[in-house]
C-alpha cells in the first residue's frame, strides 16, 4: 500500500504529508519538521489520513492488524494454559511414582480381535475400550492398576474354539513413563525394548488358562464380556518364565530372559521361588 504524498492529520503536529514508508515505519513532512511513525499502527491512534480510499483500505490493515495480534494473544494464552496443564500433570506423575505402591494384580490380559491381533505388534498399543454405563458412558476405560511394573498380556480366541484354547500371543511392558491413573485416552503403549511376539507354534504351546483362574470360580474357563482382565503378578511371571524356554532363538531368548528379570525385579518378585503354574487347566 503505497501512501507516498498522501496528506494526513496529526493530533498534534497537525496537517503534513508522508514523504517515505516501509513495512514499519512511515515519514511525514509537517511544517517545521519531519516525524517518524510505527506503521500502521500510528494511524489507529494518532494520525487519520485525508484520502477516503486510502483510509478504507488503511482501516482494513489495521483491522487484520488487530486480528492477528489477538490470534497471537489466544496461541499465547493456550501455550501458558497447555505449559501449566503439563507441569501439573508432571508433578502429578511425579507424585503417583514416588508414593505408588505395587497392587498384587496389577498385570492386564487383553483380548485381541482379528484387526487388533496385527495392530497390536504393529502399532505395539492397545485401547481399553469404554466404559458401557453411567455417567461415564462412551469415555475411554482408564487402566487404573497399570504401573511401571505393568505388563499387557495379548491373548485371542478364534470364535468356533473353545474358551479352553485361548491363547497366548505376546507380551509388553508399558510404555516406562506410563500411569493408568493419567491415562485419559484409554491407549496403553509398549515399553520400547521389552516387548516379545509369539510364533503360531510359540502361543500354540502357551495357553492362557494354564496360568489364569477365576476366584469366583476356580474350576471354570470363562471370560464372558469385556476386553481385559486384571491378574496376579506371580501368574505373568510364570507365563515370562516359559516363554523364555520356548524361543529357540538365541537373541529372543535372551530378551525373553532380561524380559523375565526386569519384570521380576519390578514386581519385587523372587525368580528362584516362582510356584509352578496352577490355572484351571492344571487342575482338570
Amino acid at each position: 500500500m503505497n501512501l507516498i504524498n498522501k496528506k494526513v492529520t496529526h493530533m498534534r503536529f497537525g496537517t503534513g504529508s508522508i514523504v517515505n514508508q516501509n513495512d514499519s515505519v512511515i515519514e511525514i513532512h509537517f511544517a517545521t519538521e519531519n516525524k517518524k511513525f510505527v506503521f500502521p499502527d500510528a494511524f489507529g491512534k494518532h494520525l487519520k489520513l485525508h484520502e477516503q480510499s486510502a483510509a478504507h483500505s488503511l482501516e482494513k490493515m489495521l483491522h487484520e492488524k488487530e486480528m492477528e495480534r489477538e490470534q497471537e494473544g489466544r496461541k499465547k494464552d493456550e501455550a501458558i494454559k497447555r505449559y501449566r496443564k503439563n507441569l501439573e500433570l508432571r508433578l502429578e506423575h511425579e507424585k503417583l511414582m514416588k508414593n505408588h505402591k505395587l497392587h498384587s494384580e496389577s498385570q492386564m490380559a487383553f483380548w485381541c480381535d482379528s484387526e487388533e491381533q496385527i495392530t497390536a505388534f504393529t502399532e505395539w498399543k492397545v485401547f481399553s475400550g469404554v466404559i458401557k454405563t453411567g455417567n461415564n458412558k462412551g469415555k475411554p476405560n482408564k487402566p487404573i492398576r497399570l504401573h511401571q511394573n505393568s505388563v499387557c498380556l495379548l491373548t485371542a480366541r478364534d470364535s468356533e474354539m473353545p474358551e479352553k484354547d485361548r491363547r497366548i500371543l505376546g507380551v509388553y511392558m508399558v510404555n516406562r513413563n506410563f500411569i493408568g491413573k493419567l491415562c485419559e485416552d484409554g491407549m496403553i503403549p509398549a515399553h520400547s525394548e521389552y516387548r516379545l511376539q509369539l510364533t503360531k507354534e510359540e502361543s500354540d504351546q502357551l495357553l492362557f488358562w494354564k496360568y489364569f483362574a477365576n476366584e469366583k470360580s476356580l474350576d471354570k474357563m470363562t471370560w464372558n464380556s469385556g476386553k481385559y482382565r486384571y491378574f496376579d503378578n506371580v501368574w505373568m511371571a510364570q507365563i515370562l518364565f516359559d516363554i523364555v524356554s520356548l524361543k529357540s532363538d538365541p537373541k529372543e531368548r535372551e530378551l525373553a530372559q532380561q524380559f523375565f528379570e526386569h519384570f521380576c525385579k519390578m514386581n519385587a518378585i523372587s525368580n528362584q521361588e516362582l510356584p509352578k503354574p496352577n490355572g484351571v487347566l492344571m487342575r482338570v
